[in-house]
C-alpha cells in the first residue's frame, strides 16, 4: 500500500484501509483471522479496528471475542508497536453505555483482552445523549492521563453533541477527539455528508467509515434475483433491490473494467477521495479477500469516473 497518513491532528499514522476486525472470532475462526491479519500487515496494513462488542450478536458469544483473537495475534507476532489498534465502548453487554465509571472499566476490560498496556484509539460506539458531554470527555481524558489510550474518537454521534464535545475538550484543555467513524458508502450517503462532514472538516477531524462496502454489497457479487451465502446476505440483497443500488452497480461495473479492478477497488477509491476520509474500514475472512481491499492505495479514479459514481448514488 502506500504511505501511511496523518489521523486528524494526532501523532497517529495509519495505513489508506483500515482493516475491520468485526469478523475475528466470528466468521474468522482464530486460524483464519491470524491469516488475514498476517496478509494485511505484510502488505504494509497498520491500522486495525475492533471493539468489546464484536460479536455479542452471535449465539453463545459474550463479546471481546473479536478482541481475544487480535490480542492473541499481537501477542504471538511480538508486534505491538507496529499496529495501530482501535476499538470501542458502550455496547458490550457487561459495559452498556458512557458514564464515566463504565468507560474506564470497559477500557480495562479491552486492556485485558488485548493483552496490552494501551490503546490507540479509543471509540465512543454509540452516543448516549443523556449523559453529558463533560463526563465522558472527564473520564476519556483520565485513560488518555494514565497512558491507557493514546488518542480518543467518535462514531455514531449527532454533529451538536460532536460539536459539544470538541468544543469542551478545548475549553478545558483535556483530550479531544480526532477523528469520526461514521457510517458511509456509495449507497449510505446521507448519513454522514452535510452537517457532520461540514463539522469534521472545520475542526480538522479524519473520517473512518464503516460499512464502507455496504455489507459486501458493493463487491458486486449481489445482484437483483442472486442468492449469495453469507452472513450479512439479507442487508447486501436489500440494495440491490433499490434504483439507487442498481445504478450503482452499473457503474462500478463500467469503471471497474475500465481499471481491471474489483468493484470493491473502485467503491472503497470513490470512499478514499471523498472530503475528509482518511481510511475507510473493511473486512476479509480470507487472506485471498484482502488484495481487492489494499488496491485501494493505488487506485486514482478521474474526476469523471468520481462524477459518475456520485451522480449514480445521489
Amino acid at each position: 500500500m502506500t504511505s501511511l497518513r496523518p489521523l486528524g491532528s494526532s501523532d497517529l499514522e495509519v495505513s489508506p484501509l483500515c482493516l475491520g476486525g468485526n469478523v475475528f472470532g466470528w466468521t474468522a475462526d482464530e486460524r483464519a483471522s491470524f491469516a488475514v491479519l498476517d496478509a494485511y500487515t505484510a502488505a504494509g496494513g497498520n491500522f486495525v479496528d475492533t471493539a468489546d462488542a464484536y460479536s455479542a450478536w452471535v449465539e453463545g458469544h459474550q463479546g471481546g471475542e473479536s478482541e481475544t483473537v487480535l490480542g492473541k495475534w499481537v501477542k504471538a507476532r511480538g508486534n505491538r508497536s507496529d499496529v495501530v489498534i482501535a476499538t470501542k465502548v458502550s455496547q458490550h453487554p457487561r459495559y452498556q453505555g458512557l458514564s464515566a465509571a463504565n468507560i474506564k472499566a470497559a477500557a480495562d476490560a479491552s486492556l485485558a483482552r488485548l493483552g496490552t498496556d494501551y490503546i490507540d484509539l479509543y471509540y465512543t460506539h454509540f452516543d448516549q445523549p443523556e449523559v453529558p458531554v463533560e463526563e465522558i470527555i472527564g473520564a476519556l481524558d483520565e485513560l488518555v492521563r494514565a497512558g491507557k489510550v493514546r488518542q480518543i474518537a467518535a462514531s455514531n454521534i449527532s454533529a451538536e453533541r460532536l460539536q459539544e464535545s470538541l468544543d469542551f475538550s478545548s475549553r478545558e484543555n483535556l483530550a479531544r477527539y480526532v477523528a469520526l467513524q461514521p457510517h458511509y458508502n456509495l449507497v449510505s450517503r446521507d448519513t454522514y455528508e452535510g452537517a457532520l462532514q461540514d463539522l469534521v472538516a472545520r475542526e480538522g477531524l479524519s473520517a473512518v467509515p464503516y460499512f464502507a462496502l455496504a455489507s459486501g454489497f458493493l463487491t458486486g457479487k449481489y445482484r437483483p434475483g442472486a442468492t449469495v451465502d453469507s452472513a450479512r446476505a439479507g442487508r447486501a440483497a436489500q440494495y440491490a433491490e433499490t434504483e439507487r443500488g442498481r445504478k450503482v452497480l452499473a457503474a462500478l461495473d463500467e469503471i471497474a473494467a475500465a481499471h481491471d479492478a474489483p468493484q470493491a477497488t473502485v467503491a472503497l477509491a470513490w470512499l478514499a477521495a471523498q472530503p475528509t476520509v482518511t481510511a475507510p474500514i473493511a473486512s476479509a475472512r480470507t487472506p485471498e479477500q484482502l488484495p481487492a481491499l489494499l488496491a485501494v492505495g493505488d487506485l486514482k479514479l478521474t474526476e469523471d469516473e468520481l462524477k459518475k459514481l456520485t451522480d449514480a448514488s445521489a
